[in-house]
């Protein structure tokens, strides 16, 4: 059974995500952790609970969600995982903060080691996470589905009754659509962990949300 921990970070309020089970091998999801107190806060959480993390994962490039990846880098030893089609924003993180928040941090960002396509598995303790592409909010977003546990991070894919942006560059209306009929295939108690606000389940959001439909 998986454990899962939510911090709610920087001036954005995004999500980021420790997700553990009883081996406690665990993985980072979308460490957006930006003030120093919030770094400390996921640092402290994977130390006092004995967690060995095993993968930095991204949903994709934008700053909100990676203002905390090199204190995970230095800390873990971890570099972010991305889909190939967002590597362009994981290289210009510091020019993202600049054009969202009016801050260009002082930070010297670690390099993406390797990248997540469709359909890849990753593993951690006795659980699988499989990717999902799901372009739309950027050409390189994906969400990341526990199986065993009908868990979904779909990072700012989908929200509670609500949906990414897709009026930034490589957003596209039409592909996040797409994206949500292949997510809406899945188990109705499917749990959505998402990027930003609170987390629901795909039969609400099939019930509830406007955007949303099988």
């Amino acid at each position: 059974m998986i454990k899962i921990e939510r911090f709610v970070c920087n001036m954005l309020q995004e999500n980021c995500y420790v997700v553990s089970d009883e081996t406690r091998e665990c993985v980072i999801v979308d460490c957006g952790a930006f003030f120093q107190t919030e770094r400390e806060a996921v640092t402290r959480y994977i130390r006092d609970n004995g967690l060995k993390p095993l993968h930095l994962l991204c949903t994709h490039g934008h700053v909100d969600h990676n203002f905390g990846i090199d204190t995970i880098d230095t800390q873990f030893g971890l570099k972010p995982v991305c889909h190939a089609d967002d590597l362009s924003f994981m290289q210009t993180l510091p020019e993202q903060a600049v054009q969202f928040i009016g801050y260009q941090p002082d930070i010297n960002y670690p390099q993406v080691k390797g990248f997540v396509a469709d359909g890849d598995e990753l593993r951690f303790g006795s659980h699988t996470i499989s990717v999902i592409h799901t372009p739309g909010h950027s050409r390189g977003s994906v969400c990341y589905y526990i199986s065993q546990e009908h868990t979904l991070l779909t990072g700012d894919t989908l929200f509670q009754r609500s949906i990414g942006r897709t009026d930034l560059p490589g957003g596209s209306m039409m592909q996040i659509i797409q994206s949500l009929r292949l997510l809406a295939q899945l188990p109705d108690e499917t749990v959505i962990l998402p990027g930003h606000g609170p987390q629901s389940t795909m039969g609400n959001e099939l019930r509830e949300n406007p955007f949303l439909d099988r």
